[in-house]
């Protein structure tokens, strides 16, 4: 899933990808990872654009950052939520039909 980082106390937003998405955080692959305990504001692209925001829960130098989620509008974690369900039915080949 495309993401764009937007570090505290900086201008320019990152742009990267997500992988292991939940409903709690995520991983965000990226060369130059964040120091753990940075607060992050994170712009999820999936139909729309969700808005995070969220800090780094661990750092694996030229890999990536750990992210926790700390706060999302209830629209966006039902956007999310969905998201997720419907990766999952995919994954597990178990689409159902009505």
């Amino acid at each position: 899933m495309p993401v764009e980082v937007l570090a505290e106390g900086s201008d320019s937003p990152i742009r990267g990808a997500t992988t292991d998405i939940s409903l709690s955080g995520c991983y965000i692959e990226t060369i130059f990872p964040f120091p753990v305990g940075a607060n992050l504001e994170l712009k999820l692209q999936i139909d729309g654009t969700l808005l995070v925001l969220a800090t780094v829960v661990t750092c694996d130098p030229q890999v990536g950052n750990g992210i926790q989620f700390n706060k999302m509008l209830p629209e966006d974690l039902d956007e999310l939520r969905a998201f997720l369900e419907t990766a999952e039915k995919e994954a597990s080949g178990g689409e159902e039909k009505a």
